[in-house]
C-alpha cells in the first residue's frame, strides 16, 4: 500500500520538482500527499468515465416566492435521470423527465434561467456538453445550443465531482495549494461531523480562471468541493457540490447522493439575505464505471441560443415619450417627463443595461434616469439592478424585498471573477443620496404634467412582491411574468393572469395596451380573450352582507 501511495504521490509531482524540497507558509501544507492519498482511496487512475442513475430535482436558482433566508429553491423533479461524465474527452450527457410548462426549455438546473425564451413542451430532456460547446433538446426537438456563460459553467460542472477534481489537479495551471482547519458539529449531509475533526482543503484552479477547492476528510475522502462563478445578480456566487455514500463498484469507488448548493448555504451565520440554495440533487445508485461513449460529435443542426445578443436594442415608440426597449428576451420599458426619465425593468446582466441606458441617452438626451421600477426580485428581471444605481437612478422596489437587494444587490462588495462597474468604481457618494424607494401598495411618479402609477399585484404564486406601472392618460400597463405574449396564451388562465385582471379590476384601471417584460405589446382586448369566462364579472354576496363583482371564473 504504502508502495502504490507513493508511486501516485510522485504522479502529482511536477516535473523537476521536489516536494521534499519545497517550503511552504504558515497555514499552508503539501498537496502532493493529500491528492495522491485521495486519489488511492477511490482507484482515480483507472477511473476514465462514469455513468448513473436515479431520481433527483432541479432547482431554479434566482426564482423563489419569498426572500426570507434559508429557504431552497423551489424543486422541480427530475425522474429516470442518467448522466454520463467522460474526464477524458471533456463531455457530459444527462437525459431526464421533467413536467414541461414549468421553466424556460433550455434550462437545466441552477444557474442560467432566463424567462421569455422557449417554454419546455415535452417530458424527454437531454443536455450535453462537450469541450466548449453545450446545447440542449426538448423531447425530440433539434439541439439548440446554450448560451456561453452556461456552456462554460457545464463544462465546470464535469470536474465537481472527487474523480474530475483530481485529474483537473494534474492539469497545466492547476498549481494546488493545501491548508487545514477544524470542522466541528457540521449538521448537514457531507459526513455529518460531531466532534471536533481536522480536515484539509485542497485549492486548484480549473479552465483557467476558477478556483475551485476540495474538503478531505481524515478517511482521504473528498466530501465536498466548492468553487465561485460569476452572478449578474449576486456577483461572486457560491456553488458546492457534496457526494456521500461512498460505494464500491468494482475497482473503483464512486458517492450515490449527490446535493448542490448555489447561494450560501446555512446564511443566518453571514451577511447575505439571499435565499435559496438547493439546486439540485437526489440519489443515483445505479453506477456503472467505465461506461459511456469514445466521443460526441456536435451536432450538424444545432440551433443558435434561444437567448438574443443582450447588447442589441430594438426601439419601438409606444406612445408619445414611451417606449419599448427590446430585442433581447426581457424588455424594458421608458417613460420621459419634463425633465428626467423613468424606466420599468432593468433586466439580464450589466450589458444589457448599459446598452438599454445608450438608447435613452439617445431619446432623452441630458435626463436622468430618475427612477428605475423594479417588477420583482427573480434573477433574470434584476441583473441590470446595480448598473441603474452606479448611474444615479433610485430603485423602486416593493416593500418585501427591499431586505435581500438592499443587503445583497444594491451594495459595493468587491468582486473578483467578472466585476462590475458598481464593484470597480463604487459610487459611495450616492450612498448619501436616495438610492431606493421600498413601496407597499400604491406610489406615484409625476411632474405634474404626466403621472406614471406604481402598484403592489396581491395576491400571487409567482412572487410576494411583485409591481406593475400604469400610464393613465396614455392607458398603457406595464407588466412582468403576469400575462407574457412571447407565447401563444395558455388554454386555461393561469393564477398570475388571474391575478394581474383582479389587480385592473381592484383598481378600475382603463387599460388599452398590455406591455410585457415577455413579448410585443398587445391591446388589453387580447387579454381578456386569454381569460376567458374568468373576466366575466358576476355578481356575488360579499363581506357585510353587501353585494360585490367578481370576476365569475373565481366563483366555486
Amino acid at each position: 500500500m504504502m508502495k502504490k501511495l507513493w508511486i501516485l504521490f510522485s504522479l502529482f509531482l511536477l516535473p523537476g520538482v521536489s516536494a521534499w524540497a519545497q517550503q511552504f507558509p504558515p497555514g499552508f501544507v503539501d498537496p502532493m500527499p493529500l491528492l495522491a492519498a485521495a486519489s488511492a482511496e477511490i482507484g482515480e487512475q483507472d477511473f476514465r468515465c462514469v455513468t448513473f442513475s436515479g431520481a433527483g430535482y432541479s432547482g431554479s436558482v434566482g426564482q423563489v416566492y419569498d426572500n426570507a433566508p434559508n429557504v431552497d429553491w423551489t424543486r422541480i423533479p427530475m425522474t429516470n435521470y442518467t448522466r454520463t461524465i467522460n474526464w477524458e474527452t471533456g463531455t457530459s450527457i444527462e437525459t431526464f423527465d421533467r413536467e414541461p410548462g414549468l421553466n424556460p426549455a433550455s434550462w437545466k438546473y441552477g444557474l442560467g434561467w432566463m424567462g421569455g425564451t422557449p417554454t419546455q413542451k415535452q417530458t424527454r430532456q437531454t443536455f450535453v456538453v462537450t469541450g466548449n460547446t453545450a446545447w440542449a433538446i426538448d423531447g425530440n426537438g433539434p439541439p439548440v445550443a446554450a448560451t456561453t456563460e452556461d456552456a462554460e459553467r457545464w463544462q465546470l460542472d464535469i470536474w465537481l465531482n472527487p474523480p474530475g477534481f483530481l485529474k483537473a489537479a494534474r492539469m497545466p495551471g492547476a498549481n494546488p495549494k493545501a491548508f487545514w482547519r477544524w470542522e466541528q458539529i457540521e449538521m448537514g449531509r457531507d459526513g455529518n461531523v460531531v466532534n471536533l475533526t481536522k480536515m484539509h482543503v485542497v485549492s486548484i484552479t480549473i479552465l483557467g480562471r476558477y478556483r475551485v477547492d476540495a474538503t478531505i476528510n481524515p478517511q482521504n475522502q473528498i466530501q465536498r468541493i466548492h468553487v465561485m462563478v460569476h452572478s449578474p445578480v449576486l456577483g461572486d456566487f457560491n456553488i458546492e457540490q457534496e457526494s456521500t455514500n461512498q460505494q464500491q463498484f468494482g475497482n473503483v469507488k464512486w458517492p450515490t447522493n449527490w446535493h448542490s448548493h448555489q447561494g450560501w448555504d446555512d446564511n443566518y451565520q453571514f451577511a447575505s439575505e439571499s435565499t435559496g440554495h438547493n439546486a439540485y440533487g437526489g440519489v443515483f445508485a445505479d453506477v456503472q464505471p467505465h461506461v459511456c461513449p469514445a466521443s460526441v460529435p456536435i451536432p450538424g443542426n444545432l440551433q443558435p441560443s434561444t437567448q438574443p445578443d443582450p447588447e442589441i436594442v430594438t426601439v419601438e415608440e409606444l406612445a408619445d415619450g414611451v417606449y419599448m426597449l427590446g430585442g433581447g428576451p426581457i424588455n424594458s420599458y421608458m417613460v420621459e417627463f419634463e425633465d428626467w426619465v423613468a424606466v420599468f425593468e432593468a433586466p439580464i446582466n450589466e450589458k444589457r443595461s448599459l446598452a438599454v441606458i445608450e438608447e435613452i441617452v439617445k431619446l432623452a438626451p441630458d435626463k436622468p434616469i430618475r427612477w428605475l421600477i423594479s417588477s420583482h426580485p427573480h434573477f433574470d428581471h434584476i441583473g441590470g439592478l446595480r448598473t441603474y444605481l452606479h448611474i444615479g437612478s433610485t430603485i423602486i422596489t416593493q416593500r418585501n424585498n427591499i431586505e435581500m437587494l438592499n443587503r445583497d444587490v444594491l451594495n459595493y462588495r468587491t468582486q473578483e471573477i467578472e466585476p462590475d462597474i458598481t464593484s470597480l468604481w463604487p459610487p459611495t457618494e450616492l450612498a448619501e443620496g436616495y438610492n431606493w424607494e421600498a413601496i407597499n401598495e400604491n406610489f406615484v411618479i409625476t411632474d405634474n404634467e404626466r403621472i406614471l402609477r406604481v402598484y403592489y399585484v396581491q395576491p400571487l404564486r409567482h412572487v410576494s412582491g411583485m409591481l406593475m406601472a400604469y400610464l393613465p392618460e396614455e392607458k398603457i400597463a406595464f407588466q412582468a411574468d403576469l400575462f407574457d405574449t412571447h407565447e401563444p396564451p395558455p388554454a386555461e388562465p393561469t393564477p398570475e393572469m388571474r391575478s394581474f385582471f383582479n389587480q385592473i379590476q381592484r383598481m378600475s384601471l382603463d387599460i388599452d395596451t398590455i406591455a410585457p417584460t415577455h413579448g410585443q405589446p398587445v391591446p388589453y382586448s387580447e387579454f381578456v380573450e386569454a381569460m376567458g369566462d374568468d373576466a366575466r364579472l358576476c355578481e356575488t354576496v360579499i363581506s357585510g352582507g353587501a353585494v360585490g363583482m367578481v370576476p365569475c371564473g373565481t366563483l366555486e
